[in-house]
């Protein structure tokens, strides 16, 4: 039987549509615009410090590694919510690969147990044709168990190790740009408009960089070329998308879902990696704390896409990172652009549907003008919100672009060989 190969061009056509060239560096630039603004006439000087912003790139990148992997998995076709478990797996395999042969070794081992977390999603979606959530809980529920039994197995009556956690494990190496980090510093702390702000997030990018943070972004730019840019990337995507279609152009449909769950399995565990050799120094029992869960939020919020996706990881660490550094002063001055935000969104909502239906626009200048409110009668918010931010911030983002959401259209249907005759 001659193979077929797909038509490029329609089937870019139908399933990709890139952004213009111009979208995320006028988002980027904006952002540090606005946010410059802010933090001179609020005076939240940690707004975008090296330091908040260094934080929260180490906060993001594990997210960001999750999300990947599911990013590759769904726009396959197969939904893996079991990211949280294949995490557990290679923060176990981190640790126990790291303390007996260092942590280069410790990265292939949370790679190598993440791929067992995916082989196991894949044998029971695309083989078996298990519901795809009932076999990412099991995924979960099986690397939490697993994880635990072996950390009891393996780590307890080492020195400085036990039933909950390992020895302390070395660091992998951080770099830095050599010349610029003094430099950089004493610009930012001019506290100069958008001058110290472009130094703060260049030094945050430039000074002790972790090697697996510069790695996951490499991956990160990587998996778009793949998946966008490349023959294989199309017909991994075409499973997701029409799986049966693709079958009839002679496409392995099967072969390549199971791939990309393996894929997804791996990125999993190589971010529950990066909580074990580099955001700590050991493994801990219950380390990833549900950011399986988040980096799939941040999936969702990158609409099945590689620079969404690190958009939406990088607002979630950023988030985290305030609310650990304990400044409630800088959540404040957000509150000032949310409510002017908002206040803009109203407006323009009255002016566009004038005719009868100027709800929409009401409800959001009311809520501008509390959260206006909220910010003139107070210096900061209370610490009980500081801990809710990384949160709410998501819940927030999930809510407001819900409605651009377009997820593979055959994602998590179950997938029969031969369906297509």
């Amino acid at each position: 039987m001659t193979t077929i190969s797909p038509p490029q061009p329609r089937l870019r056509a139908s399933i990709a549509k890139g952004r213009p060239a111009w979208y995320w560096p006028a988002i980027i630039g904006g952002s540090i615009l606005v946010i410059a603004t802010v933090r001179v006439l609020t005076g939240a000087n940690d707004i975008d410090s090296s330091g908040a912003l260094a934080a929260a790139i180490g906060l993001a990148m594990p997210l960001a590694l999750a999300g990947l992997g599911g990013l590759w998995s769904e726009r396959a076709g197969v939904v893996n919510i079991g990211l949280e478990g294949m995490m557990i797996l290679g923060t176990w395999g981190a640790a126990f690969f790291g303390f007996h042969y260092g942590p280069w070794a410790g990265i292939l081992g949370a790679v190598l147990m993440g791929v067992v977390g995916g082989a196991i999603h894949a044998l029971a979606t695309v083989i078996f044709g298990v519901d795809h959530i009932v076999s990412g809980v099991a995924v979960n529920l099986l690397g939490a168990g697993a994880g635990a039994y072996l950390a009891v197995r393996t780590f307890t009556g080492l020195p400085g190790g036990g039933p909950t956690q390992s020895p302390p494990l070395d660091q992998l190496p951080f770099l830095s740009v050599p010349g610029l980090g003094d430099w950089l510093l004493s610009l930012e702390q001019s506290k100069t408009w958008l001058v110290a702000d472009v130094a703060g997030i260049m030094r945050a990018l430039t000074t002790n960089v972790n090697v697996l943070t510069v790695f996951a972004v490499l991956l990160l730019v990587g998996s778009w070329w793949v998946l966008w840019r490349t023959p294989f990337g199309l017909r991994l995507r075409s499973c997701g998308e029409a799986p049966q279609a693709a079958e009839t152009l002679g496409v392995n449909v099967l072969r390549l879902k199971f791939t990309a769950v393996l894929i997804s399995g791996a990125l999993a565990g190589l971010a529950g990696g990066f909580l074990v050799l580099v955001a700590s120094n050991l493994y801990r029992e219950g380390q990833t704390g549900g950011r399986g869960y988040i980096g799939l939020a941040a999936m969702i919020f990158g609409n099945w896409r590689p620079g969404g996706l690190a958009a939406g990881a990088m607002l979630f660490g950023y988030a985290d990172a305030i609310q650990l550094r304990g400044r409630g002063d800088v959540i404040h001055a957000y509150l000032l652009p949310i409510g002017l935000l908002l206040l803009a969104w109203g407006v323009w909502q009255l002016i566009r549907r004038a005719q009868g239906k100027a709800f929409a626009g009401v409800w959001r200048i009311v809520l501008a003008l509390g959260v206006l409110a909220w910010y003139a009668l107070t210096s900061e918010v209370p610490p009980e919100f500081t801990n809710m931010t990384p949160y709410v911030a998501t819940l927030m983002v999930l809510a407001f672009s819900a409605q651009r959401l377009r997820m593979p259209a055959a994602d998590g249907a179950v997938y029969r060989k031969g369906e297509a005759h």
